[in-house]
């Protein structure tokens, strides 16, 4: 042998004897100690518990030298299966260098814990003496051992408390012989009397931290407030100044919050005026304008009985033809059956003659009345509920209905298909309704996005020559005039009930009807459409139900039906740059 290779291998025995008692004598020393400190194994470990000498020396293994090749991630592996691993721990101190109570509420016999709500308990009472590591470690281990581990603990230890319900104590309690026991767990500060031969019921007998749900601690707050009640706990509330953007600072100045009540009720009023969405908006200021936009009755009534966007601006005659000619005097007294209004004038004479102003002044003075009736019998005397609710249209924007539908295409006659082709196809019907009682129909492909901003009386009379096909509201081409009203009571003369002047007032709201042009002179289109919200509360007058739609030829009186299989609701859309919808 080389002497050199003699000289390495010599070297390696006197590392290797070396190495043997360092790891020996390693062995003996905390196999000794757990001898001294270790109490006697419980019998209830179970047969894969063992002393931690036999781990000891995978734990605290020496590290080898530089050129001996050792894995040098065994410890952290190690230390990665403990988190998944449901086995005994060694990382804890010693058994004689703990607290006496450090394990009670495991087992209460200096167990360790075995199930997931042994573990569970163990993590609450290391969370009440604030070792929040260890608490946080084993209620991973309960989870895993049961997601549903802190259900079977409210069982186990909160049951009780589920079941006592706070009642009040009988009549006779204050008579009666025996003191009552109490029915309800006495809060700080107060006291009470009991019998002592009755037993007490502990709330929280494994004196759990204050995180564990308990439904003693939902009691301190009260039952949720209801709506009604929420709004009526910002009556006191006062307007709040900015606090100072810096410390040591004036705060900005804020004018609103000084000014007096009926002032500040005036402002939202003409901001209501102007625009009834901003002025409900306006309750996500603040406290204070939450409860004066919820509650200030007086703004609401305007808002109902103006023209802007109120009932003051509905229409429950004809107003002009569907050409949006005027109306002959005669036909605007005649129709909705005007003798029954005129018979209780003043004037009863039946040969009383009516101008036009005369007229739509008597229909205002009669709408008026009829809303003041309403808001009173069947809308219990809010204005706000009346205009959420009482039928009505919009000039603010306009309606729009999406119709899709699938078609069959053609199939090729040169080649065999398994699935012949279709064609899905998509179409719009607009209805823009003016104040004046005027309507714009129009049905086209175009999208809206391409088209409302286009539906005005300017474009619709521009187009009509069919010489500006190349502009951007060249849609508006096929646009057709129309008048709109609603319907009111004398719409169903032979259901009204006179007794009941709201039923008979009501029985007739509620549909929208609308005339338009045909396709050629001698045709006109009728609408009959259902005024109706949409979403959960069915409230907001934002869809127009089909009822049914006509084709009425004016040379032969006759009525065509047509179907509406593929039609859809329309729905509104708000359009900013009509404004008010002049």
């Amino acid at each position: 042998m080389d002497p050199q290779n003699k000289e390495i291998e010599s070297e390696l025995d006197s590392f290797r004897a070396q190495w043997r008692a360092e790891v020996s004598a390693r062995t003996r020393q905390p196999a000794s100690t757990a001898s001294r400190t270790q109490p006697p194994q419980s019998a209830h470990a179970g047969p894969t518990a063992a002393p931690p000498a036999a781990h000891a020396p995978s734990l605290h293994r020496p590290h080898a030298p530089s050129h001996r090749k050792t894995p040098s991630r065994t410890l952290g592996h190690l230390e990665d299966e403990d988190e998944y691993v449901q086995s005994l721990s060694f990382d804890e101190p010693a058994q004689a260098q703990k607290a006496p109570d450090e394990d009670a509420g495991a087992a209460g016999k200096g167990k360790e814990p075995e199930t997931a709500l042994e573990y569970y308990e163990k993590a609450v009472d290391k969370e009440t003496s604030g070792k929040l590591g260890d608490s946080l470690h084993l209620y991973r281990k309960a989870f895993r051992l049961d997601s549903h581990v802190d259900h079977a603990y409210k069982q186990k230890h909160f049951a009780a408390a589920w079941k006592m319900k706070p009642q009040a104590p009988p009549a006779s309690a204050a008579t009666s012989s025996k003191p009552a026991a109490p029915t309800a767990i006495p809060m700080t500060g107060t006291s009470t009397t009991s019998d002592p031969r009755q037993p007490q019921e502990d709330p929280n007998p494994s004196n759990a931290a204050a995180t564990v749900p308990n439904t003693a601690h939902h009691s301190l707050d009260g039952p949720a407030l209801s709506l009604s009640e929420l709004i009526a706990s910002f009556a006191n509330v006062r307007l709040e100044p900015a606090p100072p953007e810096i410390e040591g600072v004036a705060p900005p100045p804020c004018p609103i919050a000084d000014l007096p009540g009926e002032i500040l009720v005036h402002i939202l009023r003409d901001v209501a005026v102007a625009d009834v969405g901003d002025f409900v908006r306006l309750s996500q200021v603040c406290k204070r304008f939450a409860y004066l936009v919820a509650t200030e009755d007086q703004i609401w009534r305007r808002v109902c009985v103006g023209s802007e966007f109120g009932f003051g601006g509905m229409h429950y005659h004809w107003q002009q033809d569907h050409l949006w000619q005027p109306l002959p005097l005669p036909v605007l007294a005649s129709q909705g059956a005007e003798s029954s209004e005129t018979s209780s004038s003043v004037d009863d004479s039946e040969d009383t003659v009516w101008t036009a102003e005369e007229l739509a002044q008597r229909r205002a003075a009669s709408s008026y009345a009829t809303t003041m009736a309403l808001v009173h019998s069947v809308y219990g005397a809010s204005w706000q509920r009346m205009f959420r609710r009482r039928p009505r249209v919009r000039f603010n924007g306009c309606y729009i209905s999406t119709v899709n539908y699938i078609r069959a295409g053609q199939a090729s006659g040169h080649h065999i298909t398994w699935n012949s082709p279709v064609h899905i196809v998509t179409y719009y019907r607009y209805l823009r309704l003016f104040r004046d009682g005027t309507a714009i129909s129009l049905l086209t492909t175009d999208e809206p996005g391409a088209v409302v901003h286009h539906l005005t009386k300017e474009n619709l009379h521009q187009h009509r020559d069919k010489s500006h096909a190349h502009l951007p509201s060249a849609s508006m081409s096929h646009a057709l005039k129309g008048r709109w009203r609603l319907s009111s009571a004398l719409d169903n003369v032979s259901d009204n009930h006179p007794e009941d002047a709201a039923a008979a007032a009501t029985a007739g709201e509620g549909d929208l009807f609308v005339e338009t042009e045909g396709v050629g002179k001698k045709y006109m289109y009728r609408m009959e459409l259902s005024v109706k919200g949409a979403g959960k509360k069915a409230i907001g007058n934002n869809k127009l139900q089909w009822k049914g739609y006509w084709s009425y030829n004016t040379l032969t009186d006759d009525w065509a039906q047509f179907g509406l299989k593929n039609d859809k609701a329309f729905f509104f859309s708000r359009v900013k740059s009509y404004g008010v919808g002049i």
